[in-house]
């Protein structure tokens, strides 16, 4: 239905070429501004989705440079008309009645967001405009006026990819090669490096993997996660991916371990999929295996290693102070390096566990959320803080993020709501006694050696 959609769109911007009024003196200019200006001084559908589509194609012709400062144009000359804005806003004061309100917020609105309405009407609009702020998000930092852009983007996004639209599709191996080959690129947690691995995680029984599509984007998924199935809670990724593992019978199986959640579509970045996902896929399977009581994820913790070289000599703010010579190993565990004596990396791992534990409870951002990202998104989902677990990821990626720690993060279905109250009312992180217990470790750990 969607590629005969996009079919008839086509057509109708091949024949809506012929009709377009240009606006203006110069009829000739064809360039991304002048497009654009044209497609909102145009009335006629047909015409409109022809602008649309011709301004889609010179994009896409736009190097690096020149895609900025078509972002510049539409940050200074596609915004609200600040005098229709002032005209409104005194009429309202004067009379504030529906009426007025109303015709005060279509005047604030500003010019971009019916400017993107109008391009997501040309043939495959809507993922062209996806990959259009995902180009804008790479300037931002270097010019801060083009938030407000990106404002317009994610308030028209917010709408248009709600849960209402989204489609829950199990990925298994008679899923089409196309897409098979998306989850492939988009594995942003543990690389999937061959057919056969895919293969591995989304064929056997007990293995499973889900995603969130968009009638808009029907071959492209925007989110999925991997799951296994499994009887006990997992805490390391050895077992769970490993080649030799045994199948496990489904009369076993009581424990769904999410160890895997990757976001496809950098465009749609700040738009929340996730909590939608994971509580859709409890429900599946919950529906599915009745005798899965325990839903649990494997994570990373991405930012440890990271944190823990910024604490320095001269910084009082935590309860445990780092060496330069601390400071080192660290760096050589970043590194791929990994202590080869037991004793050492049982040491080892006395020190960071609680160190780690501090993190994941302790360190937050300025607006009291925690500063590592996947934590933020599992306790915000109403997750509990279950288990730290020592050599949970030997990869070099997991020894640089967390020096191999992984951690579990517990979804009680009875319980979600109410730590998703507690994490966002009170800034305070539901953890099990097993973690809160480790925190009692670090006095011990003033001025400590690695």
């Amino acid at each position: 239905m969607t590629s005969f959609v996009g079919e008839m769109l086509s057509v109708i911007a091949e024949r809506g070429r012929n009709l377009v009024t240009w606006p203006g003196t110069d009829k000739n200019d064809r360039s991304v501004g002048a497009l654009s200006h044209a497609l909102l001084s145009e009335k006629g559908e047909a015409s409109s989705i022809a602008i649309a589509s011709e301004l889609f194609e010179s994009y896409g012709k736009l190097d690096e440079k020149q895609k900025l400062a078509y972002f510049l144009v539409l940050a200074e000359e596609f915004c609200a008309d600040v005098n229709q804005v002032q005209k409104t806003a005194e009429t309202f004061l004067n009379d504030p009645c529906d009426k007025n309100s109303f015709a005060l917020h279509v005047s604030t609105e500003p010019r971009r967001q019916e400017l993107f309405r109008r391009l997501n009407h040309a043939p495959d609009g809507t993922r062209q405009l996806v990959h259009m702020r995902h180009d804008l998000l790479k300037h931002i930092a270097k010019h801060p006026t083009l938030k407000n852009v990106d404002g317009d983007f994610h308030h028209l996004f917010i709408s248009w990819f709600n849960r209402g639209f989204l489609v829950l599709q199990r990925i298994n191996w008679a899923t089409p090669a196309t897409i098979l080959e998306k989850i492939i690129e988009y594995e942003a947690v543990h690389e999937i490096d061959s057919w056969d691995e895919l293969r591995r995680r989304i064929q056997p029984s007990d293995r499973r993997c889900y995603a969130f599509f968009h009638p808009a984007l029907t071959d492209d998924p925007l989110i999925f996660v991997e799951v296994a199935l499994t009887e006990e809670i997992s805490r390391s990724m050895a077992p769970v991916l490993s080649k030799e593992r045994v199948l496990l019978e489904k009369p076993k199986i009581n424990t769904a371990v999410f160890y895997s959640i990757s976001n496809c579509q950098a465009g749609l970045r700040g738009v929340s999929f996730g909590s939608f996902l994971i509580k859709q896929v409890v429900e599946e399977l919950a529906g599915e295996l009745p005798q899965i009581k325990t839903f649990v994820t494997l994570s990373p913790i991405p930012g440890f290693l990271s944190w823990l070289a910024q604490r320095t000599d001269d910084e009082g703010e935590t309860p445990f102070k780092l060496s330069t010579g601390d400071q080192k190993i660290i760096t050589d565990i970043k590194l791929g390096y990994w202590p080869d004596r037991a004793e050492d990396r049982a040491q080892m791992k006395e020190i960071l566990l609680p160190l780690a534990a501090d993190y994941l409870i302790n360190a937050k951002r300025p607006h009291g959320k925690p500063v590592d990202p996947v934590a933020r998104f599992h306790l915000g989902n109403g997750a509990r803080l279950e288990n730290l677990n020592w050599a949970g990821d030997h990869t070099t990626k997991g020894l640089a993020q967390s020096a191999g720690m992984m951690v579990n993060y517990l979804y009680e279905p009875g319980e979600i709501e109410k730590n998703h109250q507690i994490y966002e009312n009170d800034e305070q992180i539901v953890a099990s006694a097993t973690v809160t217990r480790l925190l009692k470790n670090l006095p011990a750990l003033q001025g400590t050696k690695l």
